[in-house]
């Protein structure tokens, strides 16, 4: 099979204890091998080499079953340092592997390797996997598909076949310098020069028709398409013209089917959907546009890629466009994202907290940092900045996880606040009273077991626009969503509690607020971020740790013998 893209799958057979019940539990494990290495693309009329895993853009998909467990060797052969995250899996009490730069482990060096263990548990769907160190994500990505486990199947009939489709950006230019002089400047990142489809950008993009992406299908026959949206810096409505599709699955955990003619998915989200050929034959465009909800700078292009049929037919003079909604289309947006519902059936069931015993409330915001005598090129000569309740996250230079591993002090606080400094009007006019956050390392840390609600609540401040929050370590509910600020009295009653989607990314909408619950039940360290790169880049992140339960089954497990060193 080859040293880049090996897939050895072995059985195992063992017990664990869960919550005090012995489980005989069988699985798969798996093996591959990531090369990070420069490759030579050709897109846009201009040519690049850029940073790929095994000279993919898109990278490897990796398979496996429902609760198997894969090795993932990466081999750095880039010039700095890199390290990679699997985007929804939980990692039950292995944050060790989770992957977020310095915040679970410093970078693989340049020249060595680490072995990443990636511990399956209730996903089934669709997630991914990408690079988290500073931009790399944008070429350093790739698809997890997580089947059924052994002798089950889907809760919808079995499709003919199953294709991945990554949504993601092309910069011209070189991302690590586009980042780093950003960053060195306080201006706002160049955007990109166009969005791919399974790496290419189509039509009506230059030099991009004859090398558009295609996805072959027959007539009659259902296909299940595993859907990505590794884009950078903006959500996308989705579609495919003529064809209505059916939703059956979001971020790795199943929904009631949705039925629509387009989807909008954030940064980070990764959908299930089935896709029947039921059209005259012939050639369709697949379509997928920006919905922007900010000033800010945005990439205003569209991708495409070809729903080519099988069979003889004559092609149309014109390919038929999906209609997809205005960049602006809000309504569009919520009418879409207001329909998902968990499943929760009998076979996937869900259980949602009820009882709370830790409330988190978190503004969120962009910002600005004084820059001394208006030298920055951010807004006013100030350095563009993001925080969460006012404060602006700092990466530190050790990784948080081995200091709260080994007791390490100075490199984190451990007072991150659970609400704003004050309390103002959030979505009106907030002036400038808190524009300039605070800068810092801090961290949440959580009992074991606890019952956690967070609300998230956008803010006029800086630029408000819809925020895609990430969590780490956890699949969470999203209980609710609404305009306007959040009333402690009155919003709860809008909650559903009864098939809330079970998730890891959800939008926070531009100018109002979302809520989620999740149990605390995986102890370690967990990023929560935008996954608006961008907002990351500028300090819109916090850490969440759970602490150990009281038995070795609940407490995090021993680090691994060759985990990158910091120094």
């Amino acid at each position: 099979m080859g040293l880049k893209n090996m897939s050895l799958i072995l059985g195992f057979l063992g017990f664990v204890f869960l919550q005090g019940l012995l489980v005989c539990t069988a699985y798969n494990v798996h093996h591959y091998s990531f090369i990070v290495k420069n490759t030579y693309f050709e897109r846009l009329c201009s040519n690049k080499t850029m940073l790929t895993v095994n000279d993919g853009f898109p990278g490897p998909t990796i398979h496996v079953r429902k609760g198997d467990k894969a090795y993932v060797n990466v081999h750095n052969e880039a010039s700095y340092g890199v390290t990679i995250h699997w985007h929804g899996v939980k990692q039950p009490r292995n944050p060790w592997s989770d992957g977020p730069e310095n915040i679970t482990q410093c970078p693989i060096k340049p020249g060595k390797n680490f072995t990443y263990e990636i511990i399956f548990s209730d996903e089934e769907g669709t997630l991914w996997w990408h690079a988290h160190s500073d931009w790399t994500r944008a070429t350093v990505h790739g698809a997890i598909v997580i089947l059924p486990e052994a002798n089950t199947t889907y809760p919808f009939l079995e499709p003919a076949a199953e294709q991945v489709l990554i949504l993601g950006e092309w910069y011209k230019g070189d991302v690590k310098e586009i980042i780093d002089n950003a960053t060195a400047t306080g201006a706002d990142p160049t955007v990109s020069d166009a969005y791919t489809i399974n790496g290419q950008p189509g039509f009506p993009n230059n030099c991009s028709n004859d090398t558009s992406y295609k996805l072959t299908v027959e007539y009659g026959k259902t296909y299940l398409l595993h859907l990505v949206n590794a884009v950078m810096n903006e959500e996308m409505f989705f579609g495919i013209a003529k064809h209505n599709f059916t939703v059956v699955a979001r971020d790795g955990a199943y929904i009631k089917p949705v039925t629509t003619s387009y989807i909008m998915i954030t940064p980070g989200q990764t959908m299930d959907i089935l896709l029947t050929a039921n059209q005259s034959p012939s050639h369709y465009y697949i379509a997928a546009t920006p919905f922007f909800d900010s000033n800010a700078p945005y990439d205003s292009t569209n991708t495409s890629a070809i729903l080519q049929y099988t069979g003889n037919y004559t092609l149309p003079s014109s390919i038929p466009y999906p209609t997809l909604p205005n960049v602006t289309d809000q309504d569009a947006a919520d009418n879409f994202t207001t329909r998902i519902r968990s499943l929760a059936s009998a076979e996937h069931p869900i259980n949602v907290p009820k009882n709370i015993t830790t409330q988190i409330f978190i503004a969120v915001s962009v910002n600005q940092i004084l820059c001394a005598n208006a030298s920055c090129g951010g807004p006013n000569g100030n350095r563009l900045a993001a925080s969460l309740n006012n404060v602006s996250f700092v990466t530190p230079s050790i990784d948080i996880l081995q200091a709260y591993y080994r007791s390490l002090t100075g490199v984190f606080g451990s007072d991150f606040p659970s609400q704003p400094p004050y309390i103002f009007n959030f979505t009106g006019d907030v002036g400038n009273n808190t524009l300039y956050p605070s800068q810092g390392t801090k961290a949440r840390l959580i009992n074991y077991g606890e019952a956690v609600e967070i609300v998230f609540q956008g803010t006029n401040v800086g630029n408000a626009e819809n925020h895609p929050m990430h969590l780490h370590g956890f699949s969470f509910y999203l209980v609710g969503t609404g305009y306007g600020n959040f009333n402690a009295t009155s919003s709860p009653s809008t909650y559903n509690l009864n098939d809330p989607p079970e998730v890891n990314t959800i939008g926070v909408p531009k100018n109002g607020w979302a809520t989620i619950r999740f149990l605390a039940n995986n102890p370690g360290v967990w990023f929560m971020h935008c996954h608006l790169e961008r907002h990351a880049s500028w300090g819109m992140d916090t850490v969440l740790i759970v602490k150990n339960g009281t038995t070795a089954e609940t407490s995090i497990l021993p680090p691994p013998a060759n985990l990158p060193t910091c120094s």
